[in-house]
């Protein structure tokens, strides 16, 4: 079961009872996707670019997804966006969450009567981007397709370490494109060890509220 809770910028997230962690920072949701998955990722990974395509690990509230667009559509950036989630939330307790509130209404509305489909098949958002959620877990992923910039937003490792595990790193590196980027809030020994093994080098940077650091790696 989910439960909407409040976090300490004023943002909602929720929390799973199965799991027993909140899907965003109680710090912060919305600062803390902004601090790592934009500004660290996806503003990194666009210098000079005028279209990207994002392997997210985790779409849960949408919420990353929601900004990335919003970033790209300001920008003019076309945005092939493909989101690995195994426990699909339904979007009635999407829209729970408020999130409408910090994107255009263009934007969310079409982002809310398009998730069903998008759990289905690649699917327009806007003139700017497809969006597509394979209801898969990320062991079973698997595609050709090789994607310029990874968000890793999966549960933390003291809840979930299989999706920390090396055998798991090396299979999401294996989707990114030389030069590629990988992002995520969380910044361990076992993983930039994980990473440097595929061939990535690894950045430190200063971390979202409540967390001292995150990870940037660049493949």
């Amino acid at each position: 079961m989910n439960t909407i809770t409040l976090t300490a910028d004023g943002s909602n997230t929720l929390y799973n009872e199965t799991i027993g962690e909140h899907y965003h920072s109680k710090h912060g949701a919305l600062q803390e996707s902004k601090h790592v998955f934009i500004d660290a990722g996806l503003k990194f990974a666009t210098t000079d670019k005028s279209a990207i395509s994002i392997l997210e690990v985790g779409f849960g509230t949408g919420l990353n997804f929601i900004l990335s667009l919003d970033y790209c559509t300001n920008n003019a950036i076309k945005l092939d966006y493909t989101s690995i989630e195994a426990f699909p939330l339904t979007a009635e307790l999407i829209a729970q969450t408020a999130y409408n509130q910090y994107v255009p209404a263009t934007i969310w509305d079409s982002f809310i009567n398009n998730y069903d489909q998008a759990l289905k098949q690649k699917q327009p958002i806007s003139d700017y981007c497809n969006l597509e959620i394979p209801h898969i877990t990320l062991s079973a992923f698997a595609t050709k397709e090789q994607f310029d910039l990874i968000y890793y937003d999966a549960f933390s490792v003291q809840h979930q370490p299989e999706m920390w595990s090396d055998e798991t790193i090396a299979h999401v590196c294996t989707f990114i494109k030389p030069g590629g980027v990988f992002v995520t809030y969380a910044i361990t020994g076992k993983l930039k060890r994980a990473l440097k093994a595929n061939g990535f080098t690894i950045e430190k940077l200063p971390g979202a509220p409540g967390k001292r650091e995150m990870l940037r790696a660049i493949k």
